[in-house]
């Protein structure tokens, strides 16, 4: 086999592969004496068909199956020779080749990039610290009240945090865009759930008046027949009501699971549960930290193949939502991943190189520690241990969680790190925390 290899771009190659006509006339004769064995052929017995008339009838087919062998073989064989380790599949192109001229091929592919990781001990990297305070307990507390709160109709002008009960319709010039008038909706002024400037619409009315204003739609409206355009909104307002929160009392700490009611118990299952999701935040905050430097401190020429095939997998559950709805697929936006699929292909390869250099490898130990401490927020969690020990693709998924944040940690040991003082609602957001 002769192979030869042109370097048409940093990372792309063109190689030829020229297959000798013996190598395949052997690998043809191989096949149809597997044959002789099993075809039938009118006139014979099973295994006594003579060799000339196996070759006559099947010599066409068994050419063409080792053709197609080869073209796989002799690739992978000849990437083996050269030393080339491609990323991606390749583009294989054969050469038009009559019988007993042997086979010839011209393959097309990227391989990987050289990957040259800066001394680890060079990188700065800030570190977020912060604690759950008693003002931030104070003002969990205050955000559970407000997720049970009542409302109390009130006879007077709304006011921000009301609710305001209105019935409204909205159109574009003549044509009605809510179909018609919507009834009995509730808006909670200072939510910001509606369109920006409809709420603030509503301050100072009381029950009873009618309104009529304009709001311009915001660019990126979801309905593309709104977005940038200036709609009139006809409102009547029905209803007042003002915020009524509860106590914090013994029936409000059970609401929340403690079934006792103690408000001191309430109150260290709150902070735990704070404390708990703040470690996480400040987790993934240094983790990305830490991605993030790799990245900009090693920047890798990435293979056009993985960017592609990194793309395809993003896509995934938006085509499959699509079949589901009966969308076409033709709309999928493969741009708007773009930036996303090469920032996950650059690290890819980035954090390999680390792992491999520094021979890094799972813990065992570490990954029964996680699947444990994620099982406890199970009603069973004995259970949930022994499914993630039994089902081989999810214990890989936490084998490869625990692995990175191994690197992390790494990385974070061997770096220049100073300390950050955060609070604690500058890293977990209220909303996630509810």
């Amino acid at each position: 086999m002769q192979v030869s290899v042109e370097t048409t771009s940093s990372l792309s190659r063109k190689m030829t592969v020229q297959v000798p006509e013996e190598v395949i006339q052997e690998k043809v004769s191989q096949k149809l004496q597997s044959y002789s064995k099993n075809v039938r052929v009118d006139g014979f017995r099973p295994g006594k068909v003579p060799a000339r008339v196996i070759k006559s009838k099947f010599g066409a087919d068994a050419r063409n199956d080792v053709i197609s062998e080869l073209l796989q073989s002799s690739f992978y064989e000849a990437l083996t020779q050269e030393k080339l380790n491609p990323a991606g599949m390749p583009q294989i192109d054969p050469a038009e080749k009559g019988e007993g001229e042997g086979l010839e091929f011209v393959a097309t592919f990227e391989v990987y990039p050289e990957i040259s990781i800066k001394p680890l001990e060079e990188l700065s990297l800030s570190q977020q610290v912060s604690s759950v305070t008693d003002q931030d307990l104070e003002e969990m507390i205050e955000r559970l009240r407000d997720q049970k709160k009542g409302w109390k109709e009130v006879d007077r002008a709304s006011e921000s945090d009301d609710q305001v009960t209105i019935t409204f319709e909205g159109k574009l010039g003549d044509e009605s865009f809510t179909d018609g008038k919507v009834e009995d909706f509730d808006v909670e002024i200072g939510s910001g759930k509606m369109i920006p400037g409809f709420e603030e619409k509503l301050l100072g009315h009381k029950a009873g008046e009618e309104l009529t204003f304009d709001i311009e739609f915001p660019e990126d409206y979801g309905n593309e027949k709104l977005s940038g355009k200036t709609a009139q909104f006809e409102v009547t307002i029905s209803k007042v009501a003002e915020k009524e929160l509860p106590e914090v009392d013994a029936e409000f700490a059970k609401s929340f699971g403690v079934e006792d009611g103690d408000l001191e118990k309430f109150r260290t299952d709150i902070r735990g549960n704070m404390e708990r999701e703040l470690k996480q935040a400040v987790k993934n905050k240094v983790k990305g930290h830490v991605m993030d430097s790799l990245l900009e401190e090693n920047p890798v020429e990435l293979p056009v193949a993985l960017i592609d095939q990194e793309i395809e997998r993003m896509l995934t559950p938006y085509k499959e939502a699509a079949q589901k709805q009966g969308k076409s697929e033709a709309d999928m936006p493969r741009e708007m991943f773009e930036d996303q699929a090469k920032k996950r292909v650059g690290l890819g390869l980035l954090l390999s190189e680390v792992i491999k250099v520094n021979e890094l490898s799972v813990d065992k130990d570490k990954v029964q520690e996680t699947i444990k401490e994620m099982a406890q927020s199970y009603d069973e969690p004995e259970e949930v241990i022994k499914w993630y020990n039994s089902n081989p693709e999810q214990l890989g998924q936490i084998e490869s969680m625990v692995l990175e944040d191994m690197l992390v940690d790494f990385v974070l040991d061997k770096a220049k790190v100073t300390e950050e003082e955060v609070a604690f609602t500058d890293i977990v957001k209220p909303e996630e925390n509810q």
